[in-house]
């Protein structure tokens, strides 16, 4: 901006372009400090500053993110806190809008967790593709946990309430230490191994991040992923998350959560078991009813096919049959005999003798017609036989020989008929009126 273009800005256009400068420049940023001048008012919002020995940054976690925090923030405690840079236009202030806070030890495990996560899951560790489901009814159940701890009453408690039949094994382990992920780990893999349990349950109760820190353990997490068995994760509270979970086939907000996910709840199953009874016994008396007609039925079906019945059925039978027999029978015995009836009249009429007589006068009639027609017919014929010849013997090639001609053939029996077709030497054959002469061209 130059001095001629004399253009002015107020102060509040200053500070809006300052802070657009500074969120569009940086990211979020880990500052670890310091905390001072922590002040909470009315409204629930957390002020404060971070310094170190040369400078220090205002602060500001409002009340959705600081009611969740996990410890007090008190003066002089050193923190890790992760935020955004912006700027307070109404007074011109340079701070940093906090949405993580965390006590310096616990966000030096923070980040440990976060490298150890994102290589795990860059190696699909955590990939809901190879999870397996859970069973639809299990039946044993293996509880990996501290036997003392409030997890264990909290699980057990809710299993027995909706579920007292499951058989449930509680297998103890250390929950919290540096011996705790080594025997979590052999523990959930010889429960694997015995072939006994249906779910494996890892729990334990609430705590700081250093707490649970056994259950980030990478050989843990990896143990949970390749356990042939379904691993149910429920550690710590709600907001608690550990690569156990991650791994696990199914992570419960809480110990008694995962318990209830687990077994249904005796009350639904009666409901539904008293809902298949009713049905059953519609289905069995729908059915029975079904029988009872069917017998019912039979049975009188048998009695209309009980012997005397159907004696008594064939004997009408066969008193039916022999009354339309004997009327078949009139009525056939009449037809022939008035067909015989009328054949008599007919052969009277056409007695052979009468037959044979005006026969002879026909033939009498008929004997010179024959002789006739024979005879023109032969002299039609001989003169339609002397035309063809006299056409034959006009076309025919012997004709002309008889005139003086003679037909000239070579060998193959080609017909001559120009002086080009015939070579010195050839030798020929020529047919004249009364025989042939074998010839030689010069």
């Amino acid at each position: 901006m130059t001095d001629t273009a004399r253009d002015i800005l107020t102060p509040t256009q200053l500070n809006t372009l300052a802070r657009d400068l500074l969120e569009g420049a940086f990211p979020l940023v880990w500052v670890e400090g310091e905390l001072g001048n922590v002040t909470r008012p009315a409204s629930g919002h957390l002020y404060f500053t971070l310094k170190d020995a040369r400078a220090q940054v205002r602060c500001a976690m409002f009340k959705p993110k600081s009611q969740w925090l996990k410890f007090a923030p008190r003066e002089g405690l050193r923190v890790l806190a992760r935020g955004r840079l912006t700027l307070y236009e109404a007074r011109g202030d340079y701070q940093l809008v906090i949405d993580s806070l965390e006590e310096a030890g616990e966000g030096a495990l923070r980040r440990a967790f976060e490298e150890l996560k994102a290589r795990l899951a860059a190696e699909g560790l955590f990939d809901d593709v190879r999870k397996r489901p859970l069973p639809a009814h299990v039946r044993r159940l293996a509880v990996l946990t501290s036997p003392t701890g409030a997890a264990v009453r909290d699980v057990l408690s809710v299993l027995q309430r909706r579920f007292p039949l499951l058989e449930v094994d509680v297998l103890p382990v250390q929950v919290q230490g540096e011996t705790a992920a080594a025997q979590i780990v052999d523990m959930l893999q010889r429960a694997a191994r015995s072939g006994r349990y249906d779910v494996l349950l890892v729990t334990r109760g609430g705590g700081s991040l250093e707490d649970l820190w056994a259950f980030n353990d990478e050989r843990l997490a990896r143990a949970i992923a390749a356990s042939p068995v379904p691993v149910v994760s429920a550690i710590g509270h709600e907001t608690d998350f550990t690569l156990a979970d991650f791994a696990a086939d199914l992570r419960a907000p809480t110990p008694s959560v995962a318990a209830e996910v687990l077994v249904p709840d005796r009350r639904d199953l009666l409901a539904r078991v008293q809902t298949l009874h009713r049905r059953l016994a519609t289905t069995h008396a729908h059915r029975l009813r079904n029988a009872m007609q069917r017998a019912d039925r039979a049975a009188l079906r048998l009695h209309a096919l009980r012997p005397q019945a159907r004696l008594d059925m064939f004997r009408r039978r066969q008193e039916d049959a022999a009354r339309r027999l004997h009327a078949l029978w009139r009525d056939q015995h009449a037809r022939r005999l008035a067909a015989l009836r009328h054949a008599d009249a007919v052969l009277r009429a056409h007695a052979p003798r009468r037959r044979l007589e005006q026969l002879r006068a026909r033939l009498l009639a008929l004997a010179p017609r024959p002789q006739a027609a024979v005879a023109r017919t032969l002299q039609r014929d001989a003169l339609r036989l002397r035309a063809l010849a006299r056409s034959l013997e006009a076309v025919s090639p012997l004709a002309t020989v008889a005139r003086g001609y003679a037909l000239v053939t070579k060998e193959d029996g080609t017909l001559v008929r120009s002086v080009a077709q015939v070579q010195p030497g050839d030798r020929l054959e020529a047919q004249v009126a009364d025989g042939r002469m074998r010839l030689r061209a010069e």
